[in-house]
């Protein structure tokens, strides 16, 4: 069963799979798919563009899929995607990727 904090912010557009746990002050944006059994802390926020396989963590203050820190970066719409069972700790970034059309694979 999903379980989602009344102070959670998730985008109505957003997928989420069965068991997901939504934390305090976590933020989840349109067109973000997450896998079955991930659990997303407080105060993570998960940005559009990201798709993310099943049993993955987000720890507290995580921000993944945010816009490229690359210079080339023009704006286009980019992407991550995120497989299975991953451990993302607490604070650390993990961006989109720069070019439209590709990504990162992580």
């Amino acid at each position: 069963m999903t379980h989602i904090h009344q102070t959670a912010s998730v985008d109505p557009a957003a997928e989420l799979g069965e068991g997901v746990r939504v934390g305090v002050y976590a933020v989840i944006e349109a067109g973000v798919v997450i896998g079955d059994g991930c659990v997303i802390a407080n105060h993570a926020t998960i940005c559009t563009g990201v798709t993310m396989g099943a049993e993955n963590q987000v720890h507290p203050g995580a921000i993944i899929g945010g816009p490229p820190q690359d210079l080339k970066y023009k704006g286009e719409p980019t992407r991550l995607t995120i497989g299975d069972r991953n451990v993302f700790r607490e604070a650390v970034t993990v961006n989109r990727g720069t070019v439209q059309g590709g990504g990162h694979r992580r």
